[in-house]
């Protein structure tokens, strides 16, 4: 059975051929332009993923995605926006967008980008439970989705704890952008890219004593990412 989604779209024309073909994917779409409803029907729990623009008629669409992060909504949320600049795309992921698409965008590519968030959100089955220590004495918690500094806790995102899983079970290796981006989004390096480092530079702010000099998470330059060593330290 295929999911069921929220498109939130101002643009009545977009939104139409939108909620069109991706009723013909065998999508359940609900479309709606304004923000205060969508929070509502978010809140209720009934979708599995949310596609929301950035202006909406009713105000910011940052400040719904705000709402949801902060009620700790669990559903996933790809934003949609006309909004290029780097400033906007980092802003929606720091309020915990699991991805984002740049208009105008292919049909293809929101195909594939949504594919890719359903599927990392879908459940998974029981793991051992994971609470690594850091460097720094910094704390993940992956089961709670937490990383703890000095006894305070910070929350993960859906999105972080995927990309934080893969890196740990890859530690050691050097990653590649692309394959990094085909096994967690579903597309290709020219479609993602700037996805994937905002979200490794949230990650890196949350997991590294110092972000700006990382030593866990670290850059290789020109191939992409690894995750250094054998690993912390692991607690039951």
């Amino acid at each position: 059975m295929k999911a069921r989604l929220l498109l939130v779209e101002d643009d009545a024309d977009l939104a139409r051929g939108l909620e069109f073909n991706l009723r013909q994917d065998g999508y359940e779409v609900t479309a709606l332009r304004e923000g205060g409803r969508a929070l509502a029907e978010a809140r209720a729990g009934r979708f599995d993923l949310v596609l929301l623009d950035l202006s909406l008629p009713d105000g910011d669409g940052l400040e719904v995605l705000k709402r949801l992060r902060a009620e700790r909504v669990p559903v996933p949320v790809i934003c949609l926006t006309a909004r290029a600049q780097e400033t906007d795309v980092v802003m929606g992921l720091r309020q915990g967008a699991d991805d984002y698409v740049t208009k105008p965008f292919g049909l293809s590519e929101l195909r594939a980008r949504i594919e890719a968030v359903l599927r990392r959100a879908a459940p998974k089955g029981p793991a051992p439970a994971q609470r690594l220590e850091l460097p720094g004495g910094i704390v993940v918690d992956l089961d709670a989705r937490t990383v703890s500094r000095a006894g305070r806790p910070e929350e993960l995102t859906p999105t972080e704890v995927d990309l934080f899983r893969y890196f740990w079970a890859r530690r050691g290796e050097a990653l590649e952008r692309a394959a990094i981006l085909r096994d967690l989004w579903g597309v290709g390096p020219h479609d993602a890219t700037r996805t994937l480092d905002n979200h490794v530079a949230r990650l890196r702010r949350k997991i590294e004593a110092d972000p700006a000099a990382p030593r866990l998470l670290v850059t290789v330059h020109g191939i992409g990412y690894r995750m250094e060593g054998s690993g912390p330290a692991t607690r039951s």
